[in-house]
């Protein structure tokens, strides 16, 4: 969406819109000029779909004495479809355009939404992103993969090693990663793996605990301690006292517990190792919940980082081998930008993102029952238009008004009708792919719209707008 707009009363502010949603508009924006206090004017074009217009399109259109800007107008607010050109379009009319949101029901956010501060964005924490059984893949193989994870927010690479077999040519793949351009980490107990990852550049070796410390004091490179078991945390700090004595440079990692075996008393190791190490530097390993759990990763990685921001633990070891962690990389660099946010302006995370808003939709828009009927009774058109809304998909088109909340019902409905004439294979197949989307965003409580991709987040994307695509072309 648009960033937020801030209306001034001394303003006049026209509006421009479709005729589908000129009804809908002149309601919303009636309400807002009350609200702030600003003068307007709906302007609407003779097209069905505001999605339709183009700038060059509008510039010509203006100059047309029935749609054209009220001279006292001071602003033009076209639909967010028209950012592409928006300079070209501002120039010809000589009156500042200000591009709103893509749907008018949105107006209304837009015109009371805050705005983030310049730091949104940043963050503190390190994501660690770990390649399981490394050694498994080829030296390709694996430069791909640490590739895709830094594409998608990674800011280490750890080269997972198998624990039952050494890696003889770990040297070579380290080689490669660094010459890659990839900072690296060696996941393993194993001295002899450690010590030829670091002759080939690794910087991080996790984890030491009293197994390998005697050897860890003469690596130089920086190390992750563990307890030797969970929650024996003298061990850990055994291993921490002995290392620090060879000035080993070090970040602790308690080790989190998968729920049914410690989960919430693993809480309270990083709770008790934070107020007794209060400035070393401390790691998460969160794979243990993420991977272990039955349950979309996004939610349960934003929440581990939560904890990690308030705890001031700044690196986390994430994986995304099963599938439903598979995203667990990018989950992590949103989630991370909407911790930091939140725990530096002591905020909850709340309207700053909507990227980790995957299943369901923040919010949804519905046409009222009285305006979706205003709509039906207003098209001239066979064109189908789709909405999803209150349990039932709805087909409108001219003197069709059609719903159901089973999509394959609604469409023999539509071949009942007079106009199914106009239902010919094309319009059929795409018929169906639409009401699919609709009937998933009735399911999950998602907002449709007609030719848009269902919003998934940072999963969503974006489609091609065929039928759109067409009606320009053919309009045009």
């Amino acid at each position: 969406m648009a960033s937020s707009f801030n209306p001034q009363p001394n303003h006049h502010y026209h509006f421009v819109t479709g005729r589908l949603a000129a009804p809908a508009m002149r309601e919303i924006v009636s309400a807002l000029a009350q609200q702030h206090g600003f003068a307007h004017t709906i302007g609407t074009m003779p097209i069905t779909v505001a999605a339709l217009m183009t700038p060059r399109w509008l510039i010509r259109q203006f100059a047309k004495p029935e749609v054209a800007i009220p001279a006292d107008a001071t602003h033009v607010i076209v639909p967010g479809y028209c950012e592409t050109g928006i300079g070209e379009l501002s120039d010809a009319l000589d009156i500042p355009v200000i591009c709103g949101p893509n749907d008018c029901r949105a107006i209304s956010e837009w015109f009371g939404g805050k705005p983030l501060k310049d730091d949104f964005g940043q963050h503190d924490i390190q994501i660690i992103a770990e390649i399981n059984h490394a050694p498994r893949m080829t030296v390709e193989q694996v430069l791909q993969y640490a590739s895709a994870l830094k594409n998608d927010g990674a800011d280490v690479i750890d080269f997972g090693c198998d624990p039952v077999a050494r890696c003889d040519r770990l040297g070579e793949y380290v080689a490669a990663l660094t010459d890659a351009g990839h900072r690296i980490s060696i996941d393993t107990f194993d001295p002899w793996e450690a010590q030829q990852g670091i002759a080939a550049g690794a910087s991080l070796v996790l984890s030491v605990n009293s197994s390998n410390r005697q050897q860890a004091a003469d690596w130089g490179c920086e190390v992750v301690v563990i307890p030797d078991s969970p929650d024996d945390e003298k061990s850990l700090h055994e291993t921490v006292e002995f290392l620090a004595s060879k000035d080993v440079a070090m970040r602790l990692d308690p080790i989190l517990e998968p729920i049914g075996s410690g989960f919430a008393a693993s809480l309270q190791r990083y709770l008790n190792c934070r107020k007794r190490y209060p400035d070393v530097g401390m790691m998460m390993g969160i794979g243990n919940l993420t991977e272990l759990t039955d349950v979309d990763s996004a939610g349960v990685n934003l929440m581990l980082l939560g904890i990690c921001q308030e705890l001031g633990i700044h690196s986390v070891l994430t994986t995304q081998v099963i599938n439903w962690a598979r995203t667990s990389v990018r989950e992590c660099d949103a989630a991370r930008r909407l911790t930091y946010y939140a725990v530096k302006h002591q905020i909850p995370p709340k309207r700053l993102s909507q990227e980790l808003v995957m299943l369901r939709d923040a919010k949804l828009r519905p046409y009222s029952p009285a305006l979706l009927q205003s709509l039906a009774d207003s098209l001239k058109d066979n064109n189908y238009r789709l909405f999803a809304q209150d349990g039932e998909v709805h087909l409108l088109a001219s003197q069709l008004h059609l719903s159901d909340a089973d999509p394959f019902a609604l469409f023999d409905r539509l071949l009942q009708e007079s106009s199914s004439a106009n239902v010919d294979s094309g319009h059929a197949f795409y018929l169906g792919y639409e009401m699919a989307k609709a009937s998933i965003a009735l399911t999950l409580g998602k907002q449709y719209e007609q030719d848009q991709a269902l919003d998934w987040g940072l999963l969503t994307k974006d489609e091609d707008l065929h039928r759109i695509k067409r009606s320009s072309r053919h309009r045009n």
